[in-house]
């Protein structure tokens, strides 16, 4: 059974840090990319990271670059979203998903989030 779950989400000072989690199982982990998505109250969800160890890829959105960063530990099967210097606009739920060999190849499998609250 495929599972991606995701945790760490919280309330934050703008300026703050947080880190998020990401645990899936199910699947052999170096044959899919996990990606970070979020989606903030009356917006499209937007892309945030993603990487893909098979190669040691990684992508970011521009509105987060410079100040997250995705990493992984392979032997727990375990994504991290280390958010920095977060700013209101990083409020939204966010969840992991995962593509199948690459981060350019379509999700198809999603986890259900967690809420990050950025205060200003």
């Amino acid at each position: 059974d495929v599972q991606l779950q995701a945790s760490g989400g919280g309330l934050v000072q703008a300026g703050g840090s947080l880190k998020l989690t990401c645990v899936v199982s199910g699947f052999t982990f170096d044959d899919y990319a996990i990606g970070w998505f979020r989606q903030a109250p009356g917006k499209e969800r937007e892309g945030v990271a993603c990487i893909f160890t098979y190669d040691g890829s990684t992508r970011y959105g521009d509105s987060v670059k410079d100040r997250f960063s995705i990493s992984t530990n392979n032997a727990k099967n375990t994504v991290y979203l280390q958010m920095n210097s977060l700013k209101s606009e990083d409020t939204g739920v966010y969840v992991c998903a995962r593509a199948h060999m690459g981060c350019d190849n379509g999700m198809d499998h999603w986890g259900k989030g967690t809420l990050v609250t950025v205060s200003s």
